[in-house]
């Protein structure tokens, strides 16, 4: 009773720090509909003769801002990271008001690239990733607003983390080299070698994230759970089946420790 008290209120949290980032400037008017399009009689010479009003025409007409459902059709704009900061104030409860979480369980944001995070907002909305608190963050976003959140987390920078010097060896051959002989891609090769990931292809940033968060993550995909219902979603539980606990712990903790200024030596403790 008291998760399901807690999540709702940081979903109403949420929902009021949207519409304070979205009032806070006077919006600009919707601009006048443009007018009707006639379509020229049947077999009349376009150059000559003049268009029928009222008749179809084969174009397609623009809705006007203001319009019931424009929203939801209107072209997303690439993220504001000023509007984003404001939209995002709730998610800094479990992921720090920078992205940088306090609570290894919950993933560091900052540095992340924008589009991995409006994917999962997206599949975390549309109910194909699972996860009930993240779910009821996701359910009142729009698309633009998923950028503009997506935006500012890019913007942040991601604290520096530490790898455990016991599995630093095992970690970094697995990341650098994988396992041929199990069918183990190499980590760097979708995620880059400091970790900062590949934002077209969607491959996420891993420098410097949770060693905790991590290896839940690659022990969820092991076990068969997946992130949305894609080709895409695929990859990484095809993969994480073959690691054994040793080799989840050993990633888990290189990643951590990974500095996109010094790829090749992690920090360890």
């Amino acid at each position: 009773m008291k998760f399901r008290h807690a999540a709702a209120a940081i979903t109403a949290m949420l929902v009021m720090n949207i519409a304070a980032a979205q009032t806070a400037a006077p919006a600009k008017p919707a601009p006048a509909p443009a007018p009707a399009t006639t379509a020229a009689k049947p077999g009349a010479n376009p150059a000559t003769d003049p268009a029928t009003p009222g008749m179809p025409t084969n174009e397609t007409a623009t809705v006007p801002a203001g319009t019931p459902g424009a929203d939801a059709t209107a072209a997303v704009k690439p993220g504001d990271a000023t509007a984003g900061q404001g939209k995002a104030a709730a998610c800094g409860a479990c992921h720090g008001m920078d992205g940088n979480s306090t609570d290894a369980q919950n993933p560091r944001l900052a540095g992340q690239s924008e589009q991995y995070i409006v994917r999962q907002l997206t599949d975390f909305k549309a109910g194909k990733r699972q996860n009930p608190i993240m779910m009821g963050m996701a359910a009142p976003l729009s698309p633009q607003d998923m950028h503009d959140i997506g935006a500012y987390f890019a913007k942040q920078k991601p604290l520096p983390g530490v790898a455990d010097k016991a599995l630093v060896d095992q970690g970094q051959t697995l990341y650098r080299e994988g396992d041929t002989a199990r069918g183990i891609p190499a980590c760097m090769a979708c995620h880059g070698p400091d970790g900062r990931g590949n934002p077209g292809a969607m491959y996420p940033q891993l420098t410097s994230q949770h060693a905790r968060y991590i290896e839940a993550t690659l022990k969820s995909w092991h076990d068969g759970t997946a992130w949305g219902d894609d080709a895409h979603a695929k990859i990484m539980p095809s993969i994480a089946q073959k690691l054994d606990e040793k080799d989840i712990a050993a990633l888990a903790s290189y990643i951590e420790g990974l500095h996109t200024n010094d790829a090749d030596a992690p920090a360890t403790r």
